[in-house]
């Protein structure tokens, strides 16, 4: 299992405002676009929420990565677990939560496994902007979730408040009022699901 510190600020935006950040990403240095599929995991009762939990299976380019996130002082601790399809599979169809570090991990914090089920289900298109600098990665989403479409600009740096400046030398030469972020893709599914039900 790997772990690292997760510290992004987000912004979202309009159709036609990602359209002008999406066109200024393209006279960089490059971009790279993957496809991926979040399904966002807690019980019925919503405990991981209750205790500032989130957990997710990743599935990205035929692989899984289960990814568990706490809260630390700035940003998220994060955990990933790589799955194999049959385990990853297992979670998303039959809720039967895979044996490993993660698991390990909710134990210690009283996680009762078998409560957890997959509630909500989110596909994003994810445009990368190539860096040089390995400690900042700028990404545009374009997220699916139950019936709604939501568009994205992250930036992850190493602190928030770098990150922040970030988004606005992005948005500001590009007139875009903004507003950051601070509701996880997995809330947003989450509450989609629930206002679905």
């Amino acid at each position: 299992m790997n772990n690292n510190v997760e510290i992004e600020a987000k912004v979202l935006l309009t159709k036609k405002q990602y359209l002008k950040v999406y066109d200024s990403f393209r006279t960089d240095k490059g971009i790279e676009i993957i496809n991926q599929t979040n399904f966002y995991i807690d019980s019925k009762d919503r405990t991981l929420k209750e205790n500032e939990i989130a957990l997710r299976i990743r599935e990205k380019k035929d692989e899984y990565i289960l990814t568990v996130k706490t809260p630390m002082s700035e940003g998220l601790l994060e955990k990933n677990q790589t799955l194999t399809s049959a385990e990853a599979l297992d979670m998303i169809e039959f809720n039967k939560f895979p044996v490993g570090e993660v698991s390990a991990f909710l134990e210690l914090l009283d996680v009762d496994l078998s409560a957890l089920v997959v509630l909500a289900k989110m596909s994003t298109k994810r445009t990368t902007l190539k860096k040089d600098d390995v400690r900042e990665r700028i990404s545009l989403d374009v997220n699916t979730y139950g019936n709604k479409v939501d568009y994205e600009l992250e930036v992850d740096k190493t602190a928030m408040a770098l990150a922040e400046k970030r988004i606005a030398e992005i948005l500001t030469p590009l007139n875009i009022e903004y507003t950051i972020n601070k509701i996880s893709k997995q809330t947003r599914a989450l509450s989609e699901a629930t206002a679905a039900e």
